[in-house]
């Protein structure tokens, strides 16, 4: 946490000055202060743009009774970007920009599903019939349930292998009081 603060306050804004100084020398002061300027207010103005976009989307899903994950996942990208528009500077301008554009938002959506989908099955995977939390056991124990199953966490039905089939108990159950 400490590193990942570090570069937030400190080597970013050594970056952004340096680069500031780079351009100034290349299109002028006065002309970097109105870039800067400029990429603020154009920013603000399709952070807002894309930002209700979002916003009446969500709503629009929650009515009908769906869950707006892409839609909320697109809001904090566009709050994100709205933060890097309005710091000035060349780096983060550039940043939020492309936080703007929904490619890449897009892209960066399917990195994390599929990072989140690998953490689950592999926490899924070591607190199998109760292990974990300080437990040891083996890495082979932890893959045995899995094997052959292919895991999905956004299924709603947990995944059976063919090898398994399923054991359904009829009968007739009556209460003796």
């Amino acid at each position: 946490m400490f590193k990942v603060l570090f570069l937030l306050f400190i080597v970013v804004p050594i970056v952004e000055i340096a680069l500031l100084i780079q351009v100034s020398d290349v299109i002028g002061g006065f002309a970097t202060i109105a870039l800067v300027i400029a990429t603020a207010i154009l920013g603000a103005k399709l952070v807002k743009q894309q930002g209700l976009g979002a916003y009446s989307n969500v709503q629009s899903q929650m009515a009908s009774g769906q869950l707006p994950g892409q839609d909320l996942f697109t809001g904090l990208c566009v709050i994100i970007a709205g933060v890097f528009l309005m710091t000035p500077g060349i780096m983060t301008d550039a940043l939020g920009f492309m936080l703007l554009t929904p490619a890449i938002r897009q892209r960066i959506a399917k990195t994390l599903i599929e990072q989140a989908s690998v953490k689950m099955k592999s926490s899924a995977q070591s607190n199998m019939f109760g292990q974990g939390f300080g437990q040891q056991h083996t890495h082979q124990d932890a893959q045995a349930p899995f094997e052959g199953q292919k895991y999905d966490p956004f299924e709603r039905k947990a995944p059976q292998s063919e090898s398994q089939p399923t054991t359904t108990i009829e009968g007739e159950y009556r209460r003796k009081d």
